[in-house]
């Protein structure tokens, strides 16, 4: 099993959502999240005010699959789907799942996912 992690801009949330269902990739969690990389934030104007926005918002996906090969479908959706060939498009990280379980029934591993 592994966990698919990604963080991606906001605006491409739902594009990416409906692709990964449409792969047969229904269960995710997701989570609005502020962070920054390379561009280290980025200044703004408010009301003739210049400001510092240190902390730029993403959303965050994290999908456990079953397989390998659900991971690479996920990983290449998510790839596709997210990018705008711009600055801040996001990271995906992948992680090994060693246990899952699903507390309303005990059930274990795949058969919890």
């Amino acid at each position: 099993m592994r966990k698919i992690e990604a963080v991606i801009k906001p605006f491409k949330l739902e594009e990416v959502k409906e692709a990964l269902v449409e792969a047969g990739i229904e269960g995710m969690t997701i989570s609005e999240v502020k962070g920054y990389g390379r561009q280290q934030g980025h200044t703004e104007l408010y009301r003739g005010a210049e400001y510092v926005v240190e902390f730029i918002p993403k959303v965050k996906i994290e999908i456990v699959v079953s397989s390998e090969e659900f991971a690479t479908t996920a990983i290449n959706i998510i790839k596709e789907t997210a990018h705008t060939g711009k600055i801040g498009d996001g990271k995906i990280f992948v992680s090994e799942i060693s246990n899952v379980v699903r507390i309303r029934t005990g059930e274990e591993d795949t058969e919890a996912l």
